[in-house]
């Protein structure tokens, strides 16, 4: 089934949903390390960025300095779609607050600074009900 492009459809079923748990971004010059299982991996020039829970990258002694809460947005959005990823990155930003876009192949994953979390899922909750009364 092919995602959906439409943003206001996009907007009004995003339900937005917490992962449990810390994360947090780091990068290692090869490959991941033994014992590390990411959730996201990235390969730059500079080496390979790693998200993975926070008590991961300290059991395997890895640096960081960002601890974030991953939300996932839980419309299977298509990677076409235009508009959504900065809808959401707006309506945070205006709030004062972070947000680091992944977009998987079915869902889009956000990771805020964690002590914002709540607040972000809160933000995003009601973007989706503000859209939703503004198609009713």
């Amino acid at each position: 089934m092919p995602g959906e492009t439409d943003l206001r459809r996009l907007l009004t079923g995003m339900r937005p949903e917490l992962n449990p748990g810390r994360y947090v971004f780091t990068t290692v010059g090869g490959g991941v390390p033994p014992g590390v299982t990411p959730v996201v991996t990235v390969t730059e020039p500079e080496g390979l960025t790693l998200v993975l829970r926070q008590e991961d990258a300290e059991a395997a002694g890895l640096k960081y300095d960002y601890v974030a809460g991953w939300l996932v947005l839980r419309v299977h959005s298509a990677l076409d779609a235009v508009g959504l990823t900065a809808a959401v990155a707006q309506e945070l930003a205006g709030a004062g607050m972070s947000c680091n876009v992944v977009a998987g192949f079915h869902h889009d994953h956000l990771f805020v600074p964690y002590e914002a979390t709540h607040r972000a899922l809160e933000l995003l909750e009601g973007l989706s009900r503000r859209c939703a009364a503004d198609i009713a």
